[in-house]
């Protein structure tokens, strides 16, 4: 009787093992499924973030936007050399102002031309540091980061010389007393001050300060900054200009409406770009310095990973 016991108190604890076993090897096998599935979405986003081939519209309409910069680029150069041929007082900034366009186009023709897989494998935004043996493709990272913020520069540097000129003759006109400094030291001086800053990021890059979408963040706050000053002053110039012309038109019995509706022309243009560049720029910079924060660091990436 006594072993009896003794073996079905065996063949119970048996059974209760191997109870134990199977469920242990489910809860296993059920773990082993949810790394599975949780490794799934990491896996699609990292496929995801690969670069991937232009599509046929993108190829094309990058061929088309490459072509239209380029023509800009051919008319620009000869209005140039024209304006060059001509004496007068005007050729200084005439010149300058072609100048700029044929910079600007050339520089937007040039990134249009090379396929983004030129640049980087990722088709999202990817943090590199400079001299990373892990990404050697740094340097044309780092290259496109500069080719797009010396083109953005040598854009806004047309609207800023027009800006400093008209600033120059209404100044003759509403503080005729007052001492004028040379319109085209101040615009040097303007765009000096820009480049000074793009070439700060590129050292504090090259240096290990930040990466490259640190570099990136630092362009879009620029231009951010660089558009709401530039909507403001052309709002404040156009309605001052357009008072200024409707009075010497009064005065002199002329009719000044042509000139007018060219200020007027270059307002609603000059706005509406800066306008929507700062709004694009501002949302950019505000999600990179959402990671920033919630991160902590940009000494290597702003790590996007939730």
């Amino acid at each position: 009787m006594g072993d009896e016991f003794h073996v079905a108190v065996r063949r119970r604890l048996k059974k209760i093992a191997e109870d134990v076993l199977s469920e242990m090897a489910g809860a296993g096998a059920g773990e082993e499924d949810d790394v599975v599935v949780a490794s799934a979405p990491s896996a699609q986003l990292q496929h995801q973030g690969a670069q991937v081939p232009e599509t046929g519209f993108e190829f094309y309409s990058d061929g088309l936007l490459a072509t239209a910069f380029l023509v800009s680029a051919i008319i620009s150069a000869k209005r140039m050399s024209s304006s060059r041929s001509h004496g007068g007082a005007e050729t200084t900034v005439v010149t300058a102002f072609y100048s700029l366009i044929l910079l600007t186009s050339a520089l937007r023709g040039v990134w249009f031309v090379i396929p983004g897989t030129v640049w980087a494998p990722y088709y999202t935004p990817h943090a590199v540091m400079a001299f990373d043996p892990d990404e050697p493709r740094w340097k044309l990272e780092f290259f496109e980061i500069l080719l797009k913020g010396i083109g953005s520069l040598s854009l806004f540097s047309i609207f800023i010389l027009i800006l400093v000129y008209w600033a120059d003759i209404l100044k003759k006109y509403f503080y005729p007393d007052a001492r004028r400094s040379k319109p085209m030291i101040t615009f040097l001086v303007l765009v000096g001050a820009l480049l000074s800053v793009q070439i700060a990021n590129a050292v504090l890059f090259l240096c290990g300060f930040y990466s490259t979408e640190a570099m990136t963040l630092v362009n879009s706050v620029t231009l951010s900054a660089v558009s709401v000053v530039c909507v403001c002053e052309i709002t404040i110039f156009s309605h001052r200009f357009r008072t200024v012309l409707k009075t010497l038109g009064d005065i002199n019995q002329v009719p000044t409406e042509s000139q007018v509706r060219r200020i007027v022309w270059i307002t609603v243009t000059g706005n509406l770009f800066f306008l929507t560049r700062a709004l694009l720029e501002t949302v950019f910079a505000v999600q990179l310095l959402f990671y920033w924060r919630r991160n902590g660091t940009v000494a290597e990436t702003f790590s996007h990973a939730t």
